[in-house]
C-alpha cells in the first residue's frame, strides 16, 4: 500500500520509487547494472517499493510483491541490437498515472524526462531525480556531426545540445552525475544547482585477482612473459575500440602480446576482417563469472573512450587487479590515479602504444594492486545506495516540499494583494 505521506513524515513509511529509462539492456550495460543493484537494495534493505518503466518487445506489466516492472513495446536501435527506443510517452504517462510513484528517476535526456515532467504538473507532489549517465551532446551530436560535416558545425550543434541539457536538468528536483569530470563540472557550468556525485559500485567478490586462470592464458598461446591486453565494452564509435586495436597493432611483434576484445557491435566485423591472429574476439559475455575470469587472466586493461561518465568496466578491471592504460578525458581522469596506470591524449594510438609498453616494462602488478585497493575503499554498491537513498532522493523530496510550500504561500498572498 502506498504511503499517504509522500514525504515520509519522518516515520519511515514506505514510498514507491520509479526508474524511467531508454538505456536498458537485459544483457548488460552500466545503467542496467545500476537498476538491478538498486532494486535488490530497495527490496532487501528498505520497506519501499520499486518500479521500473523499460523498453521491450512487448507491452506487459509485471507485479511481484514490492517490485513492479512496466514493459513498453519499443523498436530496436539500429546498430545497437541490445537496446530499444522507448518513444511512446503516452504509454509512459499512463503507467505513471496508474501507479502514482512518489519519486521518478530518469537516466537519459531525450523524450522520457518530459513525460515525467508532464506527470509532475498533474501531480505536483511527485519528486523528480535525473542522472547524467551519458555525455550525449559530445558523444552523439558533436563528434558524429564533426566527422560528417566538419568541426565548426559539430561544435555548434554540441553547444546547442548542452544548452538543452541545462534547461532540462534545471526542471528536476535533484540531479546527480557519476563523476566530476564525467558530468558534474559541465552541469554546474550550465546553471544546474547542487549537482551531487553518485559513485556506482563493483562486486568485489566477483571481480578479483583470485579469478586468474592460467589455463585460459595457455589456450591463447601465451607464455608467462607475454602480456595479455583486454578491452570490455560495446564495439562502436562511441567507445573508440578502434583506437585500442590500432595501438595494439603498433606494439612490437616480438613482445608476443595478445588482445582480447569482449563485446559486440558494428566494429566487431571490422576487427575480425584484419585477420590478425593475435586479436581474439569472443563476442559479448553476459555471464559475470566468465567476465571476471577473462579480466583477472589479463595483464593490462586498455580503453580509449574519452567521455566516460563513470567507467564501470574500468573499476571492474581495477577490482580484478589490472593496471589501466586509458585517455585523459571524462571520468577516467578520476578513476586512474597516479600509480594505477597511465593516461594519454585522446585519439592517439601511438601514445597509447607507448603507454602500454611503459606499464608492461614497469611494475604492472603493483599498479594493479593499487587500483584494487582504491576500488575496494571507494566503490561498493552499499555506498552507492547510501548516497542515493540518504542524500540524493531526500534532497529531491525536500526541494519538492519547499516548492509546494512556496506555491501555497503565493496562493494565499494573491487574494490579499488583489483586495
Amino acid at each position: 500500500m502506498r504511503s499517504p505521506l509522500p514525504f515520509g513524515g519522518g516515520d519511515g513509511s514506505p514510498r514507491l520509487y520509479c526508474d524511467l529509462t531508454q538505456s536498458w539492456s537485459a544483457v548488460g550495460g552500466g545503467v542496467g547494472t545500476y537498476l538491478k543493484r538498486k532494486r535488490e537494495h530497495i527490496l532487501a534493505h528498505t520497506p519501499h517499493r520499486h518500479m521500473m518503466i523499460l523498453p521491450a518487445d512487448r507491452d506487459e506489466v509485471v507485479e511481484d510483491g514490492r517490485a513492479i516492472t512496466v514493459w513498453i513495446r519499443s523498436p530496436n536501435i539500429p546498430l545497437s541490437p541490445h537496446y530499444r527506443m522507448l518513444l511512446r510517452n503516452r504509454a509512459v504517462r499512463d503507467a505513471l498515472e496508474r501507479f502514482r510513484p512518489d519519486v521518478v528517476e530518469c537516466q537519459d535526456a531525450y523524450n522520457l524526462p518530459w513525460a515525467a515532467i508532464a506527470h509532475r504538473k498533474r501531480h505536483p507532489r511527485t519528486a523528480l531525480v535525473a542522472g547524467y549517465m551519458t555525455d550525449f551532446p559530445t558523444v552523439y551530436v558533436e563528434r558524429p556531426l564533426s566527422k560528417a560535416f566538419g568541426a565548426t558545425i559539430g561544435q555548434a550543434a554540441g553547444r546547442v545540445f548542452y544548452r538543452y541539457c541545462g534547461r532540462l536538468y534545471r526542471e528536476f528536483d535533484a540531479v546527480y552525475a557519476l563523476s566530476e569530470h564525467g558530468g558534474g563540472l559541465k552541469l554546474r557550468s550550465l546553471g544546474v544547482e547542487d549537482v551531487k556525485i553518485l559513485p556506482l559500485g563493483v562486486e568485489l567478490q566477483h571481480f578479483s585477482p583470485e579469478r586468474r586462470d592460467l589455463g585460459l592464458r595457455e589456450s591463447l598461446g601465451l607464455a608467462g612473459d607475454q602480456p595479455l591486453l583486454i578491452y570490455v565494452g560495446r564495439l562502436d564509435v562511441e567507445k573508440r575500440p578502434d583506437i585500442v586495436v590500432e595501438a595494439f597493432r603498433a606494439l612490437p611483434r616480438e613482445l608476443g602480446a595478445r588482445l582480447v576484445i569482449l563485446g559486440d557491435g558494428p566494429q566487431r566485423e571490422q576487427f575480425e576482417a584484419l585477420g590478425d591472429e593475435r586479436i581474439v574476439t569472443p563476442g559479448f559475455v553476459n555471464d559475470r563469472e566468465t567476465l571476471s575470469r577473462w579480466l583477472a587472466s589479463a595483464d593490462i586493461y586498455v580503453s580509449a573512450m574519452p567521455n566516460e561518465t563513470f567507467g564501470v568496466s574500468v573499476i571492474e578491471a581495477q577490482a580484478s587487479g589490472l593496471p589501466v592504460v586509458g585517455v585523459a578525458g571524462g571520468a577516467m581522469l578520476e578513476r586512474v590515479r597516479p600509480g594505477m596506470g597511465l593516461l594519454g591524449p585522446v585519439g592517439d594510438p601511438a601514445a597509447m602504444a607507448a603507454n602500454i609498453l611503459k606499464v608492461w616494462n614497469g611494475d604492472p602488478r603493483a599498479m594493479g594492486h593499487a587500483g584494487r585497493e582504491y576500488v575496494a575503499g571507494e566503490f561498493t554498491w552499499g555506498h552507492s545506495m547510501d548516497v542515493l537513498l540518504g542524500e540524493v532522493i531526500p534532497s529531491a523530496l525536500a526541494r519538492r516540499a519547499a516548492a509546494l510550500a512556496d506555491t501555497r504561500a503565493s496562493a494565499r498572498r494573491t487574494p490579499l494583494a488583489e483586495a
